[in-house]
């Protein structure tokens, strides 16, 4: 059995034949892939198309799940459930929606005008950009699946608490009055066949990719620039498991970025190769796909600054705990 998940790990989603092919022509074509440079290369070639290819099959999967579960019903679902129930409930429907925080705003916001409780949409809001099948699968080819595992429960422990303390304040008069009548309206398409499903899903692959693959190249460039050019005494210097702080300002450089997990993997792998501890590899990936800074003014258009001001601050407290927590634990999961 360990043997068959060796190879799924590293064949199948580290796509280790993948990278072996890309050294073998190179080689070829006379590169030194020793050197700095060609190494470099090297990870750009590799990190994209591994990347591209997982991102292409996940959306696809991901996006004929999601013709089972349109608006409308997702709302059908939700209001059956009050109280931590209904934020847990709320939270697990947020991983089979949208890949970045700015595509489940408008979600939010029809929940929200649908008349849903402010905790549960939080719940969903903390949730769909933090977990799903891309992260998990994506997180298992990196770090291994007891990683991916642990960084997924803690997501979904987040958006839970996150939205159960939202509830509790009681904060309904903290959205913006415009939001209410006003929602955008969502996709409700009823897709009553398997060829309409498969349709959809190809078209939401292809049209995710080539908006995504802009911030994938920038990830991957920056990965490669810190792989191979950082001296990795800076890296640990400043994000390194001696600085008390690391996860901290890994937190506080990832919200001004504005990308999803697939923008996020090589610039996490290389920083976890050059010595930055898994806490705070994954604080970083986490502050840029749940507050980046696109996303945080997107969502002050529809709720007010003392209601934002504590989303942040539950998402981030959240964020740098689950960092500090997996800093000192994270050898359990390697």
């Amino acid at each position: 059995m360990r043997i068959v998940w060796d190879f799924i790990q590293t064949q199948i989603l580290g796509m280790k034949w993948l990278s072996d092919l890309i050294l073998k022509l190179l080689t070829a074509f006379g590169a030194d892939v020793s050197s700095r440079m060609w190494s470099g290369v090297h990870f750009f070639i590799y990190d994209t198309l591994k990347i591209s290819i997982l991102l292409i099959v996940l959306i696809f999967i991901i996006s004929y799940i999601q013709t089972h579960f349109p608006p409308e019903r997702t709302k059908e679902i939700l209001s059956r459930y009050n109280g931590i129930f209904g934020n847990i409930i709320s939270a697990l429907l947020g991983t089979v929606t949208p890949f970045c925080s700015c595509s489940s705003i408008p979600v939010f916001i029809g929940f929200t005008n649908a008349g849903l409780p402010l905790g549960m949409t939080f719940s969903f809001l903390i949730s769909s950009p933090l977990v799903d099948l891309g992260s998990l699968v994506l997180l298992t080819s990196v770090f291994g699946w007891k990683i991916a595992v642990a960084y997924v429960v803690v997501g979904l422990v987040i958006a839970v608490i996150g939205g159960t303390i939202i509830g509790k304040l009681n904060m309904e008069k903290q959205l913006e009055p415009k939001l209410f009548g006003k929602a955008q309206a969502l996709d409700n398409t009823i897709y009553d066949s398997r060829k309409k499903r498969c349709r959809f899903a190809v078209s939401e692959a292809w049209e995710t990719w080539k908006y995504i693959i802009k911030f994938i190249l920038i990830g991957v460039a920056i990965g490669a620039v810190i792989h191979n050019w950082l001296p990795q005494e800076w890296i640990e210097a400043i994000l390194g498991r001696k600085n008390p702080f690391s996860v901290i300002l890994a937190s506080i450089i990832g919200i001004p970025m504005y990308a999803d997990i697939f923008g996020t993997i090589p610039i996490a792998e290389a920083l976890y190769f050059k010595g930055v501890g898994i806490g705070t590899v994954l604080a970083f990936m986490m502050s840029v796909t749940a507050l980046s800074l696109p996303s945080m003014i997107m969502l002050r258009k529809v709720v007010k600054p003392k209601l934002l001001g504590i989303f942040i601050g539950i998402v981030t407290i959240g964020i740098i705990i689950m960092g500090y927590l997996f800093n000192i634990f994270g050898g359990v999961f390697i």
